[in-house]
């Protein structure tokens, strides 16, 4: 299986680094080949402009979702844009490990979507969520808190951690097909001690070993909707 681990941490001590060391030592030891885009190592640039591009489709007027059906045609995404769709392509696995900040994607992580995930070649033409680019592949969030547990329920100060990542888990990796796994959560590991951080690194890899039994988040289905007006029915 090819995996590919979407890093957005900027020290490489950090917790976050520790839980993708995990999953690619676990996944290379099932003989799996694994690749990691380190956002912060690479110097990964997130801002998204006429720079995603070598082609220009309206140099009057900046389109970015035109621009990316025209590069998609002719072969002009920038060398850092179209290594990491091909990255994207190869996976039959990914997994995006980064710490919740702001109730969401780190910037660079967010930038790495926007860049990379384009249409006309990662969605569009009627290709998402069952119908998606990337149907068939297998999707999950892994990722840190600086707050506990009870502090993301439902009930919780801080509101509930599903609805929280439900933008990134259905807008982004459900709408381009993946089947998307329930997330890994290390809940505040900054103020746990190293006892609390060695199981909850163990109880990582125990789900990276159920990787392929664990049940996808239930989301509907496409066929649940008419297709022409998307209303449901």
């Amino acid at each position: 299986m090819n995996i590919l681990i979407v890093h957005a941490h900027p020290e490489p001590q950090s917790f976050n680094a520790a839980m993708t060391q995990t999953a690619r030592s676990y996944f290379q030891d099932q003989g799996c080949v694994v690749q990691v885009s380190d956002l912060y190592a690479m110097g990964f640039d997130p801002v998204s402009d006429r720079r995603n591009f070598t082609s220009v489709h309206d140099p009057a007027y900046f389109k970015q979702q035109s621009e990316e059906r025209h590069a998609t045609e002719v072969g002009g995404f920038a060398p850092d844009v179209q290594a990491e769709i091909e990255k994207l392509e190869w996976c039959q696995a990914l997994i995006l490990q980064f710490p919740l900040w702001w109730f969401g994607l780190p910037a660079i992580l967010k930038g790495w979507v926007d860049r990379v995930m384009v249409m006309g070649r990662i969605y569009g033409g009627g290709r998402w969520y069952d119908d998606g680019r990337f149907a068939g592949k297998r999707a999950m969030l892994a990722l840190t808190t600086g707050g506990p547990e009870s502090m993301y329920q439902p009930d919780g100060l801080n509101g509930d951690i599903h609805q929280i990542l439900f933008p990134i888990n259905h807008g982004i990796l459900r709408f381009t097909g993946f089947d998307v796994l329930p997330p890994f959560i290390a809940w505040g590991p900054a103020h746990a001690d190293d006892a609390t951080r060695k199981q909850y690194l163990a109880s990582y890899r125990r789900r990276l070993v159920q990787w392929s039994q664990t049940e996808p988040i239930a989301y509907p289905s496409l066929r649940d909707y008419d297709p022409v007006t998307y209303k449901h029915v």
